[in-house]
Parts: structure tokens; sequence; C-alpha cells
């Protein structure tokens, strides 16, 4: 799945806890990826803002689901993963034996293939920890670190039960 097409199968709920947390841990951010929409849209960044909290998060939402913010989108995913999660990303790389900074971000080479017995366990260690919603998210963007991502990586998302979007 690309990112807009994460946007679109999400929970609602779970891309309001991402603009929330760029709001209130990263307000730069917050405001340069309402810019970047609203200018692919040809509006002024001030028509955005003057709109009440749940109707900004609404059209950002719909903005995010277009295939044309692709790019922003998976930029915004992967900051608020980086920046936000990195304790279930370096949970994450450790259960795989991915080397990482301890802050979850990848330091060598990404594997060429997964082990679908270790991506099993690393999965198990996530959901004990962390929401679902989150962790099959991160696993998402986590695909598409990778052209085609991994098959077993793939496998896992498509038939695990717990791994939903919404």
């Amino acid at each position: 799945m690309k990112a807009y097409e994460l946007f679109s199968a999400a929970d609602p709920a779970l891309v309001t806890q991402l603009l929330d947390w760029f709001r209130d841990h990263d307000r730069n951010v917050y405001k340069s990826a309402v810019a970047t929409l609203a200018q692919s849209k040809k509006l002024r960044l001030v028509f955005i803002q003057k709109k009440p909290l749940p109707e900004q998060y609404a059209w950002i939402l719909k903005t995010l689901r277009s295939k044309q913010s692709d790019t922003i989108g998976e930029h915004l995913l992967q900051a608020w993963f980086m920046a936000g999660h990195q304790e279930m990303l370096a949970k994450f790389c450790d259960a795989m034996g991915i080397e990482h900074d301890g802050k979850g971000s990848v330091t060598g080479d990404l594997p060429t293939e997964i082990d679908a017995a270790k991506l099993d366990g690393a999965v198990d260690t996530l959901l004990k920890d962390y929401d679902p919603k989150v962790v099959t998210l991160y696993l998402r963007v986590f695909s598409l670190q990778r052209p085609g991502g991994w098959d077993a990586l793939t496998a896992k998302l498509e038939n695990d039960s717990q791994l939903v979007l919404a």
C-alpha cells in the first residue's frame, strides 16, 4: 500500500492521534505539512488555519487520501514513527536482528529477506505493548522502505487478523 492508501484505510482516530502528536511535539512539521497540502489544492494556508480543529483534521485527512499527496503523507508517517515511536521501532529492529541506532533508525542495510518466524515473534512482542493499529501502520510503513516490500511481511499483514488499520 502507498501512503495515500494507508490514510484511506486507517481509522480516522489513528490519523487524529498522528496530527495531535505533531501539534503537541513539532508544530513546525504540522504547519509545514498543512501549508504543503493547502498549496497542492491551490489554497492559502490561512484558509485552513481559520477552520476549527476538527474541520482542519477532516480536510487534512481528505487531502492525504488523494494520490497527489502520497509523498507528503509518507513523510508525515515516517516522521511520526521516527520521532514519536522510537521505542517501538527499536524493539522491532532488535527482534528482527536489524542494526539500528538505538532509536529504531536503521544504520546498516535493510535485509533482503525477512524470516517469517522472527517476524511472528517481533509482531507478537509489539502487539503486547502497543496499540495494534499503530503496530499495523508501522509495519505497512516499514514495508514501503523496500520496493515491493518483503514477501513474509506482506503475507503477515494480509493474513494476521490482529493487524488491521480500521
